[in-house]
């Protein structure tokens, strides 16, 4: 009787070390979590980096954060648009969920050019308001995209600072053809695109993303010597079509003005994370780097990048549309050189900054972002879906290795006859098809290891193919079950004081797309 006693007490105070020991590196987590820097970059494909074997080795940087961090092939944005993927990495929610969408036919109007007078819905919380109640400072430099109107700017949005942009540089622009696009400092317009930051688009050079280094280089200094916590949310928008880079990258690269403007924003990068070691706080800063939307194969060679070996690109969500580079890294914390096959999105990292900091993510709203905390220090794989959207429509879900298609589309016909591909090169009969195709009632199913271009479905005659649709039609219904879709925030009436600014076909095209969205 005694020995038992004595057993069931050592179990005890083993259980209780245990738990202390997890509460004691949790702790530790927190405490030395103090920085979060953001980069986030604008469609950049999968195969944009040497370490996911582009052959020119013209990312060093990248390449060696990846070799002192955590990398991730199977890394997802939430949506293959640049505007929603924001709105869900902000939120951690799939932009169905927080209205970023629209209900018209194709949701190409899924962003907010400056006709479209919609944005962020209030009743969403961003993840900089959450991070005030650890009184961080937050930071956006670049492309913010969730709306243009006072009342959907960053500063209303959590963001203690901001310098850069409400929309994409878009263009090429001037004032004849359309108002140019204006910059930011805070709350206050210093310029504009075209002009006071001015792009050349004949060679494509403007010095915008050595402004935008300065001002994250800047902000990291000034928080560090005040030793106050903060996140930097840097999203840079050179690889955007018309792509840009500085004098000294232009003509430098194997890739055209793209692989100049890649070449640029790894050198920013590199000197991101010297510089946090110069500081000594390598060791408390978590960097992640990844991009909104895969590679806009449509733009050209010149133009875009590579999505490797996947299908087609941005706006489409075949996995060239959808799966991104991705980069963890946080000295001492993650394990260097590391590699993590986790099914990964943009929202986790919503979730991932809450847990690293100790803040409790929203419990009055799903939230679709997990915490990969267990991934980043333990290596842990963790069971989940992805699912594809397009506007408020599921088009595919990825489980394991196998993806299934419920609905497939790339471009319309009109788009394609007027040599707009978004495929070029890569059309698969039955596939890649140019009216959005309904599968839902025999969807085409690809196992994403053997077959990563999303070539050869799987016979729908095959014990494997049954097993498949099976297991993914139980997923599907309770996340159909689930799923309250978010008012859309993007079918709202144009801004009339702006069209009314254009040329007469600019301001016809701008008033139909806006008012196809309605």
């Amino acid at each position: 009787m005694y020995f038992k006693l004595l057993l069931l007490l050592l179990l005890l105070l083993l259980l209780l070390l245990l738990l202390f020991n997890i509460l004691i590196n949790r702790f530790n987590i927190y405490l030395a979590c103090s920085y979060h820097i953001l980069c986030f970059c604008l469609q950049m494909g999968w195969g944009d980096l040497g370490v996911f074997g582009e052959p020119s080795k013209e990312t060093p940087n990248l390449d060696l954060m990846a070799a002192q961090g955590m990398l991730f092939p199977n890394f997802y944005t939430a949506n293959p648009l640049c505007s929603p993927s924001r709105a869900a990495l902000l939120t951690g929610r799939l932009p169905v969920r927080n209205g970023f969408y629209t209900t018209n036919a194709h949701a190409r109007n899924a962003y907010t050019p400056q006709e479209i007078v919609g944005g962020i819905s209030p009743d969403e919380i961003l993840l900089p308001e959450l991070l005030k109640k650890k009184d961080y400072v937050s930071k956006i430099i670049g492309k913010w995209h969730l709306g243009h109107r006072s009342q959907y700017l960053p500063l209303k949005h959590g963001f203690d600072e901001w310098f850069g942009s409400p929309n994409c540089h878009f263009g090429p622009y001037n004032n004849s053809v359309r108002p140019n696009i204006p910059v930011y400092n805070n709350s206050e317009m210093t310029g504009r695109y075209y002009e006071e930051f001015e792009i050349n688009v004949k060679t494509g050079e403007s010095n915008l993303t050595q402004i935008y280094l300065k001002e994250g280089l800047d902000f990291i200094s000034q928080q560090a010597t005040a030793q106050r916590p903060f996140f930097l949310y840097w999203a840079p928008d050179a690889t955007h079509s018309p792509v840009y880079a500085s004098e000294r990258f232009l003509g430098k690269s194997q890739r055209g003005r793209y692989g100049d403007a890649v070449m640029e924003l790894d050198d920013s990068i590199g000197q991101i994370l010297a510089h946090l070691v110069s500081l000594g706080i390598h060791n408390n800063t978590l960097v992640f780097f990844t991009s909104d939307n895969g590679a806009a194969v449509m733009s050209g060679a010149h133009q875009s990048g590579s999505n490797g070996p996947f299908l087609c690109g941005k706006e489409t969500t075949f996995e060239g549309g959808m799966r991104e580079p991705a980069i963890a890294w946080w000295p001492g914390r993650i394990p260097a050189g590391t590699v993590s096959y986790q099914l990964a999105s943009v929202m986790d990292l919503f979730s991932t900054s809450l847990s690293v900091t100790g803040v409790l993510p929203p419990d009055d709203r799903v939230i679709d972002g997990l915490d990969l905390s267990p991934v980043l220090f333990n290596n842990s794989l963790l069971d989940r879906p992805i699912f594809y959207y397009r506007g408020n429509q599921m088009m595919a879900v990825r489980i394991g290795q196998y993806k299934v298609h419920y609905w497939t589309w790339s471009n319309s016909w009109e788009e394609y006859n007027t040599g707009i591909n978004f495929c070029p090169g890569q059309e698969v009969p039955g596939v890649t098809t140019h009216t959005q195709e309904e599968h839902t009632m025999q969807p085409l199913i690809f196992h994403l290891g053997q077959d990563p271009g999303e070539r050869y479905p799987i016979s729908v005659q095959s014990e494997e193919y049954r097993d498949v649709h099976r297991q993914v039609t139980a997923v599907v219904e309770q996340h159909q079950k689930d799923l309250i879709p978010g008012i859309p925030q993007l079918n709202i009436l144009c801004d009339f004081s702006v069209t009314a600014k254009l040329s007469l076909f600019c301001a016809m095209n701008a008033l139909e797309d806006c008012l196809g969205s309605q």
